[in-house]
C-alpha cells in the first residue's frame, strides 16, 4: 500500500498503538535550551528519574542570551539564573551542552542541521514550536510542551495523537528575486493561520526542489505559522549533497544515502489534504498586521475591513491597524520604520546573510534607522567572517553581533525594542509585543529587511 512520508516516519517509529488514533513514538533526537526546560528536570528529580538518552539529547543557550558579550550574561538575574540552570541540569544528567561563545554554540534549530544531527526519517522535538525547521532534512520534526519534555527525557518517547497529511505542491517556478520566505508567507496568505492545523504539510513539486537546503529550512520553519505540527520535505539530491558535507568523514555514510532515499512519498500515496500553489504568482511579501497572514505584496495596499467576509478575521484586521498604527490605503512603502533585524531561525544562515551584504555593499544604512544583523550560530558568525561579510556590514553602518541567538526575535535580551519602535525582522512572528512591549513588527525576507534598512521605509530590492 502506497504511503506518505509522513506514514513512512511514523510507521517506523511506532512502539505501541494506544487506541483513539493514539500511538507511543520513538524519538530520536532531543533538543533543549535554557527557556522552557527547569521544570522538567525539577520533576524528574522528585520522580527519582534519570536522562534515559542522554547521548539522543543536546541542549544550547540561545533564547535569552546577549549577543555583544558573554559578559552581559551577568547583567540580568534572571537570564543568568535560567541559563546556570541549563548548566546545572546537563552537567547532572550528562546531557551535552554548547555553551555561550562555545564553538558549536547558536540558535537550537541552526546548529543541529550545520553539525549532521539530523537525519531523513528520524523524529525530533524541542521545547519551542519552529523546531518544524528541522522537517527540510526528511525528519518528523515539531514542538512539544514542558511536561512532553519530561516524558522524552524519562523515556525517549512521546504519546502522540496521529497526525493528519497536508500536501502543498508548488508548480511553475518563482521569480529570481523571490526567496522562499515569500513563498511561505504567501502559503499562510492563502490558506491562514490555522490552515495547517492538526497536519503535517509535506512541500512538494519541482519548485520545492529547486530550492536549497537553508531556503527549505526557512519555509519548513514558518509552517507553524499556518496552524501546522510539522512541516516536511523528501529527500532529494540536494539533500543528500547537503548531509554529505556536513557528515564529512562519517563511515557508513553512502550506505546511509541508500536508505535514506526511500524517504519520500510514494507516488499513488494519498493525502488527507491537497493544494496547490503557483510559484510564478509569488511576489515579495510583508506583513502589515499582527499575525503572519496580514501579508500583502508591494503592489497591493493595507486592506479595507469592508473586504473582510469573515467575521473573526474583520474584527482581528481592526485591532491590527490599531495596533500597528496604519491605515487601510496605504502602500508598504510609506511606512517609516526605525530598525531592521536580520537573524533568527527563520533567517540567520550564512546564505540569509550573503543575501544582505550583496545589497548593502556600496551602500548605507539610513541615518534614521538601526540595524541589528545576528548570526544564526558561531559557525555562521566565522564563516560570514571569512568571507568578509562583516567588513561589508561594517561599512553599511549596521551592527553585526558577535554572538549568535534567538536576539530580537523573541526580545529576551537587551536587544528588545522600546514601546512605539517599528521593524522590518527576517523572524517568524509579528505577534503584539513579540519584539518587546509596545513594538510594531513587519515580517519580510532577507533582502527586503536590506534594501528596507537602506531606504528608512518598507522597501524592495527594486526602489534601490
Amino acid at each position: 500500500m502506497a504511503k506518505t512520508l509522513l506514514e513512512k516516519i511514523w510507521n517506523g517509529h511506532s512502539i505501541k498503538q494506544l487506541g483513539d488514533s493514539e500511538d507511543l513514538i520513538y524519538i530520536d533526537m532531543h533538543l533543549l535550551h535554557e527557556i522552557n526546560t527547569p521544570q522538567a528536570f525539577d520533576r524528574l528529580r522528585a520522580s527519582n528519574l534519570t536522562v534515559r538518552r542522554p547521548d539522543l539529547t543536546v541542549a544550547t543557550e540561545d533564547h535569552n542570551t546577549p549577543t555583544r558579550s558573554i559578559a552581559a550574561l551577568q547583567s540580568d538575574p534572571l537570564r543568568k539564573k535560567q541559563v546556570d540552570l541549563l548548566r546545572q541540569n546537563c552537567s547532572e544528567f550528562d546531557i551535552p551542552l554548547y555553551q555561550l561563545g562555545e564553538s558549536r554554540q547558536g540558535i537550537t534549530h541552526v546548529i543541529a542541521p550545520e553539525q549532521g544531527l539530523v537525519h531523513p526519517g528520524t523524529t525530533l522535538v524541542c521545547c519551542d514550536s519552529h523546531t518544524t525547521t528541522h522537517g527540510a532534512l526528511a525528519a518528523l520534526a515539531f514542538g512539544i510542551g514542558t511536561s512532553q519534555v519530561e516524558h522524552v527525557l524519562a523515556t525517549q518517547t512521546l504519546r502522540l495523537q496521529r497526525f493528519n497529511s497536508m500536501r502543498i505542491t508548488v508548480k511553475n517556478s518563482l521569480r529570481a528575486n523571490i526567496s522562499s520566505k515569500d513563498l511561505a508567507l504567501f502559503i499562510i496568505n492563502q490558506i491562514g493561520t490555522g490552515g495547517g492545523i492538526g497536519h503535517v504539510i509535506e512541500y512538494a513539486g519541482d519548485t520545492i526542489h529547486k530550492l536549497s537546503m537553508e531556503a527549505r529550512m526557512t519555509l519548513c520553519n514558518m509552517s507553524v505559522e499556518a496552524g501546522a505540527s510539522a512541516g516536511i520535505i523528501g529527500v532529494d539530491d540536494v539533500t543528500i549533497d547537503y548531509l554529505r558535507s556536513v557528515l564529512n568523514g562519517y563511515s557508513n555514510i553512502e550506505e546511509e544515502i541508500n536508505r535514506w532515499r526511500n524517504f519520500v512519498s510514494d507516488a499513488d500515496a494519498i493525502f488527507d489534504k491537497e493544494i496547490v500553489i503557483d510559484g510564478s504568482e509569488v511576489d515579495e511579501r510583508v506583513t502589515w498586521g499582527t499575525n503572519p497572514s496580514q501579508n500583502i505584496s508591494f503592489n497591493e495596499c493595507i486592506p479595507d475591513l469592508s473586504s473582510y467576509r469573515d467575521t473573526s478575521e474583520k474584527e482581528a484586521a481592526q485591532c491590527a491597524l490599531e495596533y500597528m498604527k496604519i491605515k487601510p490605503g496605504q502602500f508598504l512603502r510609506e511606512i517609516r520604520i526605525d530598525k531592521v533585524f536580520v537573524g533568527s531561525c527563520t533567517n540567520g544562515r550564512i546564505e540569509d546573510l550573503r543575501v544582505v551584504a550583496g545589497i548593502l555593499k556600496g551602500r548605507a544604512v539610513h541615518t534614521n534607522v538601526d540595524m541589528v544583523i545576528v548570526p544564526g550560530s558561531i559557525k555562521v558568525r566565522d564563516q560570514a567572517i571569512r568571507e568578509g561579510l562583516d567588513i561589508v556590514f561594517k561599512n553599511a553602518g549596521a551592527d553585526f553581533r558577535y554572538l549568535p541567538g534567538c536576539s530580537m526575535c523573541v526580545g529576551l535580551n537587551e536587544d528588545s525594542m522600546r514601546s512605539g519602535e517599528r521593524s522590518v525582522s527576517t523572524s517568524n512572528r509579528n505577534f503584539e509585543g513579540r519584539q518587546g512591549t509596545g513594538s510594531m513588527t513587519h515580517i519580510a525576507s532577507p533582502a527586503v529587511a536590506a534594501a528596507s534598512a537602506i531606504m528608512g521605509h518598507i522597501a524592495s530590492p527594486s526602489d534601490l
